[in-house]
């Protein structure tokens, strides 16, 4: 439960990483919104994202784990897509914010595990 709850809060701050550095990655609105925007993407992360992963696991190696930034992108689509008050203006936003997303959430997962 705790490792969940860490990461809602380290999705809500990868989120509002992405927002502040990529132009055209807009989450409209404060504090709340991160938070539902986090758990959101926390829950896909933990019942939608396994599946895919081994659906596309042939993909995965033939491109040597590239293609895990098209799943994230998808997930990162899917809190857009649910989500009024996240707005991805583009292609190039939904990349560089997977990509931040990521990097955020590797940081936090790396910081917890040294806090256990």
């Amino acid at each position: 439960m705790i490792g969940f709850l860490v990461s809602i809060l380290g999705n809500s701050v990868a989120l509002y990483a992405a927002y502040i550095f990529v132009p055209g990655f807009i989450i409209a609105g404060g504090v709340k919104e991160y938070l539902f925007a986090g758990v959101l993407l926390g829950l896909l992360n933990k019942i939608i994202k396994p599946p895919i992963k081994l659906l596309a696991m042939p993909v995965i190696i033939l491109t040597l784990g590239l293609f895990l930034v098209v799943i994230n992108a998808l997930m990162l689509w899917l809190v857009d897509y649910t989500f009024n008050f996240v707005i991805i203006e583009n292609t190039v936003a939904l990349v560089w914010a997977t990509i931040i997303t990521a990097a955020v959430n590797a940081i936090i997962r790396i910081f917890s595990k040294v806090i256990d």
